[in-house]
């Protein structure tokens, strides 16, 4: 057996699945045939396959009827009390995501920042575990026994707090998969949302920023104008994870004046990508999108301006329990290198201003945190959590922030150069307050 430092992320990636597949097999939440079926596939699948390149460039979606009416994860059931303690399910896929952060994607972090560029290994570890279905319900060969705010932020926790710069690749097309199966009609699910449960799950990104100063989501210059049977856009979307080289997109534009989601492929003529390098979130290789005429069918419509409105909040809330997982990372590295780095014969942290800003860091994680999994709780409820949302929101663009710019200065020189993690996390962290779609919980 390799040895942890020679291990390569192929070898982690295929000893976290066989341990995985064991784990799996006691789990209440798994009693559903096919729900147990599909995450032991793809356990299974990730422990003894490796990792191989998967290429799919030129994806054809081939229009398919529904059969019925559109399938939706089941709602999440309700506790009897407030109790925002994970459930055994969701301890399994919150562990699930946690090995995968800390075996994979933290060692890539550094290089995939700097190339601007997700190993294959990774990406294809998290496409083996199922991590992109998570939103998607059993009857479409997703994992997802239910629609839970709760388990899909955990899981956006976990990834970034190994890199939120690989966590918003690898989970870019998650929100197209969460978005199909929640606001799709039957047809729309056959036709696209398939070929996410295939072998090889399609690069995909949901594109709602734009460069606009104090850009707001819900004034879109990006527009639609109903022509016949078709909806012709033109706009440009900012920030888009992997638009270069993907497969399918989903863009918010104001369709005869209303906020819409609507479906568009990369080969459509119009639809141009240009590179559009960020300040953070750089190894999800951001880019703009340039929609310049183009002329998609009115079927492709997807979902409703309640839908819409759902999408970005519920992308929002994905920021930011992001946020809450780098910031994670951010104390956890503070708090040990305080006790290590000496000057004047002693550990810093034993200053006490070194160590009341470790501890302000972790009361405003702490608080960040249950922010978020309430909201994403009331979500689970069907309560409004705009509220919360908001707060949430709130609490990145000032908190988060406030504690990678801490945990730069706690290292004093060394915050300043790339010997340490914690200038990239302070890159990522100023981004996720600020930013429109791309995630979904």
């Amino acid at each position: 057996m390799a040895s942890s430092e020679t291990m390569t992320l192929a070898d982690k990636g295929q000893r976290i699945g066989l341990r995985l597949i064991a784990k799996a097999g006691g789990l209440p939440g798994l009693k559903d045939k096919e729900v147990r079926a599909r995450v032991e596939r793809y356990l299974y699948k990730s422990a003894v396959t490796g990792f191989t390149a998967q290429t799919a460039a030129g994806r054809a979606f081939s229009a398919k009827k529904g059969s019925g009416g559109p399938a939706r994860p089941a709602p999440a059931k309700p506790k009897q009390q407030f109790d925002l303690t994970p459930s055994e399910d969701q301890q399994m896929i919150q562990g699930v995501a946690r090995e995968l952060a800390e075996e994979v994607i933290a060692p890539a972090a550094a290089t995939a920042d700097a190339e601007r560029a997700v190993p294959e290994a990774v990406t294809t570890a998290a496409a083996d575990m199922g991590l992109h279905l998570i939103g998607v319900p059993a009857e479409l060969e997703g994992i997802a026994e239910e629609r839970s705010a709760v388990t899909a932020s955990l899981v956006l926790e976990e990834l970034a707090r190994g890199d939120m710069g690989i966590a918003t690749s690898i989970m870019a097309p998650a929100a197209v998969a969460t978005a199909l199966a929640s606001y799709g009609d039957a047809d729309q699910q056959a036709t696209y949302l398939t070929e996410f449960a295939g072998e090889t799950p399609p690069i995909a990104a949901l594109a709602l920023h734009e460069p606009q100063v104090l850009f707001d989501p819900f004034a879109l210059r990006t527009a639609g104008t109903r022509d016949g049977d078709d909806v012709v856009l033109d706009g440009v979307k900012a920030i888009v994870p992997g638009a270069e080289k993907a497969e399918l997109f989903i863009v918010s534009a104001a369709v005869d004046g209303e906020s819409r989601l609507v479906i568009v492929r990369p080969g459509t003529e119009g639809v141009k990508t240009t590179d559009d390098p960020a300040m953070g979130i750089r190894a999800a290789r951001t880019a703009r999108l340039h929609l310049e005429g183009v002329r998609v069918p009115a079927s492709d419509l997807l979902g409703t301006v309640a839908d819409h409105a759902d999408a970005v909040r519920r992308a929002r809330l994905a920021w930011a329990a992001a946020a809450v997982g780098t910031s994670q990372a951010v104390l956890d590295h503070v708090s040990e290198y305080v006790k290590e780095r000496k000057a004047f014969g002693e550990p810093i942290g034993y200053r006490q201003a070194v160590a009341f800003t470790v501890a302000d860091i972790a009361v405003e994680l702490a608080g960040l945190r249950l922010v978020v999994w309430k909201a994403a709780s009331r979500l689970d409820r069907g309560e409004d959590a705009a509220a919360e949302i908001a707060q949430a929101r709130s609490l990145v663009a000032r908190h988060a922030t406030w504690i990678g710019s801490n945990g730069v200065q706690l290292l004093g020189g060394h915050g300043f150069v790339k010997e340490f993690d914690n200038e990239r996390w302070y890159r990522d962290l100023r981004g996720a307050g600020v930013l429109e779609g791309t995630l979904l919980v």
